[in-house]
């Protein structure tokens, strides 16, 4: 299951029933779990932790070290989930020692062709990359994040769990859980509701997270007068993820 062609350390550590394609090269450092499929002309580098069942498509370069000027060698390490697809040409590198060495992505991920994971960055399940989109250092990522074809995003900017970001996106400032955002920069256009309803969300969940909202954007409020009315109200526990993306944004949200 693993081409004649293929350079493979080693000191790698490799599932039986891994696959891996022509030319691809596999260094040292490098743990691959069962059922993963790596195709032809795929580098990937150590330290590096791949899960179950990824899928990694021609011309990706996973693990590799990172572009930080900063970074001098030390021996950090990307870490990636289960049944990830990671298309044509993406790159994912290592973490630095000025963070926590690590740069991490979770599970059922779809990285479409041509994305860039930069160091450190932290990425949950359930997100969709589209092509050309790239991320800075140290950026996060929430579950069930969408982000459009060529979306940019600032180091440390936070995307909150279930945003939608439209094409060309360019995020200098975290996005809070739920909001669509769009332009450059990036500016809120409402809440994600017909990505919530399908992911089982009631109505009054729904109803609950465009009260919040409204709170925060349509009211002419700072963010923190609106953390304040929110205290007030009776939060839905659905709401108040936005209302925890929100208090915990450190570069400020958009607007």
């Amino acid at each position: 299951m693993i081409h004649p062609t293929a350079i493979i350390d080693p000191a790698a550590r490799i599932a039986d029933n891994v696959e891996i394609g022509p030319y691809s090269i596999v260094g040292a450092d490098v743990e691959i779990g069962e059922g993963c499929v790596i195709g032809p002309h795929v580098v990937i580098q150590g330290p590096t932790h791949i899960g179950k069942g990824n899928r990694i498509f021609q011309f990706a370069t996973i693990g590799e070290a990172c572009q930080d000027k900063k970074y001098a060698g030390e021996p950090t390490r990307l870490v990636i989930g289960d049944n990830n697809v990671i298309r044509e040409s993406c790159t994912f590198h290592r973490g630095t020692v000025q963070d926590n060495s690590e740069t991490r992505v979770g599970s059922n991920n779809l990285f479409m062709v041509n994305v860039h994971v930069a160091h450190d960055c932290v990425i949950g399940d359930n997100c969709i990359f589209a092509n050309d989109t790239n991320l800075a250092g140290h950026v996060v990522v929430d579950d069930w994040a969408i982000l459009g074809g060529a979306t940019q995003v600032h180091q440390f900017c936070r995307i909150g769990a279930h945003v939608m970001a439209g094409a060309g996106t360019v995020v200098l400032k975290d996005i809070p859980a739920y909001v669509m955002a769009l332009g450059y920069p990036a500016t809120p256009h409402g809440i994600n509701s017909e990505g919530l309803r399908r992911r089982g969300f009631t109505a009054e969940q729904i109803s609950a997270v465009k009260t919040a909202y409204k709170v925060v954007y349509r009211q002419g409020l700072t963010s923190a007068e609106a953390l304040e009315k929110l205290q007030t109200l009776e939060v839905d526990s659905a709401a108040q993820l936005l209302v925890d993306s929100v208090k915990a944004a450190t570069r400020g949200i958009i607007r």
